[in-house]
């Protein structure tokens, strides 16, 4: 039986609905735990850019790091984002071709395996090409996350999930911060600190297995496989494990329910047929300029800082630590409205305080109002990050949504290539506030581009979102 014949769409849309209808038990929880658990290796790896760069400028190793027009630090950090725009761009559809569940798996062995090659390299073009590497396994990993979460969680309950998702991700922010406050200015056992930070980043690998034994195949991908079968059996498990958590109580009645057509992976030439068109220009447009005011700020805190007040490496270190501090709760404060509030409009609050708090940063020069409004920006970057991990997973069908997410964030990774280039020149020739003037005009372009042509996702089913 295929999920073509009319049998076999009856039998998909009551699976679909069964998983809607699942209230959010431990069980469930528990299955966003283990994914976030995953993602909160990469993001260590990921925020470690801004706290290595310093460690590897005091060795020496970036000093005379040049290709093309990127150098020092900016060649560092566009190597990251190259290897995220190929790990987004080119290997993002792998999740829609061999399942959730396997690319998640390996695209985490890639990347830990590439990151701890890159702690032993001895020259400035090693260690970049090693991140370039790095960062494509991050990027499929991102994108399977993302799609592996909507498609796993109930309808009610996807903004929670996401919100929770990046909270777990994100508390590995301060610790990286911390880590590197404590390692990277000094040498323990002879080797360079930043070796040590990046080493520590490289362990996920270690807890990979246990992650996948604890996570099923999305049903909506085996459905999409004609894996109807598969599908129910995954679906009566987690339905059996939510039941046993709610002391073996009845689950409630499942309802009517969306059905995509059934295909096993879908065309990307698909997105730009005219039902998808607009949404996915409007994406391309945000994630192009929100890189912007999240990496403008995130990528590169300590040096901002530095800039600002002219300390030390230790000091603009253990200040960008204290702001690093706040990245948990940005997503933690998101989900006493995620499931209330519009996406959209969460993204276009997020952009706009982005916008405003970064100018105020802008023009302070006392170290209590830095760490202040350093604060502020984090937790609107992490409420707008939480935000478009959630819309861009919702806004396109299963057999195309990892196609198109990697598609849509891959144009975050390139401008991120640029925009490290382009904020290491304003921060020469204009200081922070030139730095901070061009985020307020990306996040006017974020603000415009979600609320004009931003769908409404709120409490919807995806399929119902993709239809």
């Amino acid at each position: 039986m295929t999920t073509t014949d009319a049998s076999g769409q009856t039998r998909a849309a009551s699976i679909l609905a069964r998983l809607d209808r699942l209230p959010g038990t431990r069980h469930v929880w528990l299955l966003i735990t283990m994914l976030s658990l995953g993602g909160m290796f990469e993001l260590y790896d990921l925020f470690m850019t801004a706290y290595v760069v310093p460690g590897l400028m005091k060795a020496g190793l970036l000093a005379n790091a040049k290709v093309s027009i990127f150098a020092g630090p900016a060649l560092f950090v566009a190597a990251t984002f190259t290897g995220l725009f190929i790990g987004t761009f080119v290997f993002a559809y792998f999740a829609d071709k061999y399942g959730r569940r396997a690319i998640f798996t390996y695209s985490m062995l890639w990347y830990s395996a590439a990151t701890m090659v890159m702690a032993f390299q001895d020259t400035g073009f090693g260690v970049c090409l090693w991140r370039l590497i790095a960062g494509i396994g991050i990027g499929v990993e991102l994108v399977t996350i993302d799609t592996y979460i909507a498609e796993l969680v109930p309808k009610s309950m996807r903004g929670r999930a996401f919100a929770f998702n990046q909270a777990v991700q994100f508390s590995v922010v301060p610790i990286v911060a911390f880590i590197a406050y404590q390692l990277v200015p000094i040498s323990p056992l002879g080797y360079d600190g930043w070796r040590w930070v990046v080493l520590i980043g490289s362990t996920g690998a270690i807890f990979v297995w246990f992650i996948r034994r604890n996570i099923p195949e999305s049903p909506r991908w085996l459905i999409n496989q004609g894996r109807l079968d598969e599908a129910e059996a995954v679906t009566a498990s987690i339905e059996a494990k939510v039941m046993a958590d709610l002391g073996g109580a009845s689950l409630p009645a499942p309802d009517t329910h969306s059905v995509e057509k059934a295909e096993p992976v879908g065309r990307l030439a698909e997105i730009f047929e005219p039902r998808y068109r607009s949404r996915t220009f409007m994406l391309m447009v945000f994630q192009f300029f929100q890189t912007f005011g999240f990496y403008g700020f995130a990528a590169w805190v300590p040096t901002l800082i530095a800039k600002q007040t002219g300390i030390n490496l230790g000091a603009s270190l253990l200040y960008s630590f204290i702001i690093a501090i706040a990245n948990p709760f940005g997503p933690l404060l998101a989900m006493s409205f995620a499931d209330k509030c519009e996406r959209k409009w969460q993204l276009v609050g997020a952009a706009c305080c982005i916008g405003v708090f970064g100018m105020a940063f802008s023009f302070q020069t006392t170290m209590p109002l830095l760490v202040l409004f350093g604060v502020l920006i984090t937790l609107s970057n992490n409420v707008l990050s939480y935000s478009f991990h959630n819309y861009q997973s919702e806004l396109f069908p299963a057999r195309v949504r990892a196609r198109a997410v990697g598609f849509t964030y891959s144009l975050s990774r390139i401008s991120a290539v640029f925009a490290s280039f382009i904020i290491a020149f304003f921060l020469e020739n204009a200081g922070t506030k030139g730095v901070f003037g061009l985020i307020a005009v990306a996040m006017l372009i974020v603000v415009v581009s979600i609320g004009y042509w931003g769908p409404r996702t709120l409490d919807l089913e995806l399929e119902e979102i993709s239809r």
